[in-house]
């Protein structure tokens, strides 16, 4: 536990004052000639799924403010008629474009403060919310979204609804601000969350789900992961990992990125308790006096797998079972058209960086009005349509040529497009400290030069991008991974695997963009020279270059 002499951070200081997160922010929210929110109410604002940011492309003219909003969709699913409103009040209240997350939710983005509200009620009326997309509560719960051959995705999607709803918090202030709208100040001094207590968690916590041999969720990257169990194609438990993460500070030791340890296994009727007991570990011993330091995984690090697992015994009341052997092989989406278990298809459908906008945004909204599939978010950024009758293939197909857009994954960007991912970065973002969705596509093609030149033509590589240290892409589980150092410099990671099982290293602290054609040739070219039979570039690297920056430490 934090040594309870040391201060407390500010944020634990103004949780504890105003415990149902309502702050002032619905005073602000009728004040038409303020078009910001205070320093403490954007905090509370990021429990409801908002953020203020600002646009930094034009911070010399002066700072024109607006808000990104994410949606809290548990497993990345939203129903054809959730789809048709996010897609119209990106329109209406945003920037005419919607952003997958790599939690598998949406984001809006270039919200103003006058069509925040209208924004905010138009997703409650389609019985959504973005209550707990952010903030320090459990965040989007993630689950894998591709339909298989049996019954055990369904059962485990339907799994992580249920701890989603476990964890999510009980205020009632999202709901009388943003749907009632009638109060300006809310009596909230006695209110206690049951879960979470008058101050919440420590910092953020993120829960997901995965299915063997398929790692698409990056599981072990989560603060709490379920790795489920099938036994004669029924799901028999799961497989409990804690203590994973990927934020970081750069030249902070106190911080590093972090696989998750595997605890134990459990039968799947003790899956809420189970939820809610690592969720008040955390809560309990979490570090409130460093924000850098205050997330689980430093719990796990420093005080251990078995102290965890017999905390989280005496909680739940049960003795986990030793781990059940699993192997992760593989992560990614398919592209293209597959059956699934009940006769119905779908289709995955690649979105560079995750931004919905110009002819798949029409494209989509046309298939969805017309077929109502229902969507599916992934956790690389891609989309599924799923439940698709066999006759409307040709008609969606259709609408899709209509637009520009291919149906094959070899018409769906290239090799390296695919296995990428990238956070917003600029302009919005005001943690990026270097551009990431906007630079992405042309270090992919730096990439895609490089490796046709070293005779590697069409090899994929795991590549990942992110603006700052703070990992939403999970840079440092990729082979390949950058990371925005300052503005047009950025650190390099190798070594990551395609099973998401291994974190990659720091290879060079800070590279200009203008030399990382020069600082990735000789290590492409190297691979082409010593690679073996079939290796990735991620395995080489451990193999090869991992040596030599140990050395080098």
């Amino acid at each position: 536990m934090a040594d309870k002499e040391a201060k407390l951070t500010h944020n634990e200081v103004i949780k504890a004052e105003n415990s149902s997160l309502a702050g002032s922010i619905a005073a602000t929210l009728a004040d038409g000639a303020v078009d910001v929110f205070s320093k403490d109410d954007q905090q509370f604002l990021k429990f409801h799924g908002i953020y203020q940011q600002d646009d930094r492309d034009v911070r010399k003219q002066g700072k024109h403010f607006m808000f990104m909003i994410r949606g809290t969709n548990p497993g990345g699913v939203l129903s054809p008629d959730l789809y048709l409103t996010y897609d119209r009040l990106s329109d209406e209240c945003g920037n005419q474009t919607l952003r997958i997350t790599s939690r598998q939710s949406f984001q809006f983005h270039g919200v103003v403060k006058s069509g925040l509200g209208a924004l905010m009620r138009g997703i409650n009326d389609a019985l959504a919310t973005t209550l707990a997309a952010c903030g320090d509560v459990n965040r989007n719960v993630m689950a894998p979204p591709t339909p298989t051959r049996n019954g055990l995705a369904t059962r485990v999607l339907e799994d992580s609804k249920l701890v989603a709803a476990a964890l999510l918090p009980r205020t009632k202030a999202y709901h009388q601000i943003w749907v009632e709208g009638v109060k300006l100040k809310l009596d909230d001094s006695d209110f206690e969350d049951p879960l979470y207590g008058k101050t919440y968690l420590p910092r953020k916590f993120k829960v997901g789900f995965a299915t063997p041999p398929h790692n698409d969720t990056d599981v072990l990257t989560n603060c709490l992961g379920f790795v489920a169990i099938e036994e004669n194609g029924e799901l028999a438990g799961y497989n409990l990992t804690a203590g994973g993460g990927m934020g970081m500070t750069h030249n902070n030791a106190k911080t590093y990125p972090r696989v998750a340890d595997v605890i134990g296994f459990f039968t799947p009727e003790h899956i809420e308790a189970v939820a809610k007991a690592v969720l008040t570990v955390h809560r309990d011993f979490g570090d409130r006096t460093d924000r850098k330091h205050a997330r689980l995984k430093y719990v796990l690090a420093e005080r251990g797998v078995e102290w965890f697992r017999g905390e989280l015994e005496q909680r739940v009341g049960i003795r986990l079972e030793e781990s059940k052997p699993f192997v992760f092989d593989q992560q990614g989406d398919m592209f293209g058209w597959h059956e699934a278990a009940d006769g119905s298809w779908f289709l995955g459908l690649h979105v560079l960086s995750g931004r919905v906008q110009g002819e798949l945004k029409t494209a989509l909204r046309d298939i969805v009005k017309q077929h109502r599939p229902e969507v599916r978010l992934t956790p690389s950024q891609n989309i599924l349509l799923c439940g698709v009758a066999e006759t409307d293939k040709d008609k969606i197909n259709s609408i899709l040529s209509e637009n520009g857009l291919a149906v094959d994954e070899t018409g769906q960007g290239t090799v390296l497009e695919r296995a990428s991912m990238a956070c917003p970065a600029l302009p919005t973002c005001g943690l990026a400290l270097a551009e990431s969705e906007r630079y992405i596509p042309e270090f992919l093609g730096l990439v895609d030069n490089l490796l046709d030149d070293a005779g590697l033509g069409g090899e994929e590589i795991i590549v990942r991008m992110t603006g700052c240290p703070n990992g939403c892409a999970r840079p440092y589980m990729a082979e390949l991974g950058i990371v925005g150092k300052s503005p047009d410099k950025y650190a390099v990671y190798l070594g990551g695997n395609v099973s998401g099982t291994r974190l990659a290293r720091l290879y060079n602290q800070t590279v200009p963009a203008t030399e990382m054609a020069d600082q990735l040739r000789p290590l492409l070219e190297r691979y082409a020279r010593n690679r073996h039979e079939g290796e990735r570039f991620g395995d080489f690297c451990a193999r090869e270059v991992w040596p030599e920056i140990e050395v080098a430490i």
